[in-house]
């Protein structure tokens, strides 16, 4: 009896379904029995009939691709419309990303996620905790405009994400900062007052932000990250260097989420230790 039943309520969803992507496409029955090659009659009675009768698998599949929406959302199981292909053109896509300073894409992602948690892995260290000096060694070649432009313009865009209602969560890996406050490798033509300078501005804001903006590090050979940013349950970003690849599926962005969070358990420093760890490499 129960699988009567279920069949039953599966027709009827399926007919609510088909009147409803009908209506939505704006399209006739004569136009729709045309586009699967059937008599507008079977489109009547597919509307109309009661019982737990289902149309085959063709009549479905054919109704699908002419309404634009999935067969399974029109037999009710799924709950999104789209079809396969729309929801992976959807779910995935790769922008060009610039090596400067933080660019219209990355500043409008963060306008749409105000208000939740933006959970960030820099490639080096975060721009927004950056000095004006240390943005200017590191981006002024890539800049495509004066520096001093480039680096207001970073600013009023850095100062409206410190002034939004997101809570941000950044990890750093520790090797990262340790070569930075050492000028080694990347940062080795980094300007000791450059350097000094931007030590302190670190301290002052994890101190000063905390605890709407926490700060980790981790240890890069107990576990591994790649820069990457999960907007909330909006978006994750992977940067590839040249590209961004986001996605806006909820299960992959709670992938991101997880990882993210599991990189945070692992931390060895939290936000509340930063200003000690940073401060041993002021000099005495």
């Amino acid at each position: 009896m129960s699988n009567i039943i279920d069949k039953r309520i599966r027709s009827q969803v399926f007919q609510e379904r088909l009147s409803q992507a009908i209506g939505e496409r704006g399209e006739s029955q004569s136009g729709l029995a045309r586009k699967i090659g059937v008599d507008r009659s079977t489109i009547s009675q597919l509307l109309t009939h009661t019982g737990a009768r289902l149309p085959n698998a063709q009549v479905v599949a054919e109704c699908a691709h002419a309404l634009h929406v999935s067969a399974d959302w029109l037999l009710g199981l799924s709950e999104r419309p789209e079809s396969a292909t729309t929801l992976l053109e959807t779910s995935l896509e790769l922008t060009t990303a610039a090596r400067a300073l933080i660019d219209d894409q990355i500043f409008e992602w963060h306008r749409q996620a105000q208000g939740y948690k933006i959970r960030h892995v820099p490639a080096t260290l975060p721009d927004m905790l950056k000095t004006d000096d240390m943005l200017e060694w590191e981006y002024t070649e890539h800049l495509g405009r004066t520096t001093e432009d480039a680096i207001n313009a970073a600013r009023d865009k850095l100062d409206w994400m410190r002034g939004s209602s997101s809570d941000f969560e950044i990890v750093i890996a520790q090797h990262e900062l340790e070569s930075m406050c050492r000028a080694e490798g990347y940062y080795r033509t980094l300007p000791c007052d450059v350097r000094i300078a931007q030590i302190e501005r670190m301290i002052e804001l994890v101190e000063q932000l905390y605890p709407r903006m926490r700060v980790y590090l981790y240890d890069a050979r107990m576990i591994y990250s790649s820069p990457m940013t999960v907007f909330g349950p909006q978006l994750a970003v992977l940067y590839l260097g040249q590209n961004y690849m986001a996605f806006r599926d909820s299960q992959r962005i709670e992938g991101f989420s997880n990882h993210f969070d599991r990189v945070v358990r692992e931390a060895r420093i939290t936000s509340r230790e930063m200003g000690a760890v940073l401060a041993k490499f002021l000099p005495s």
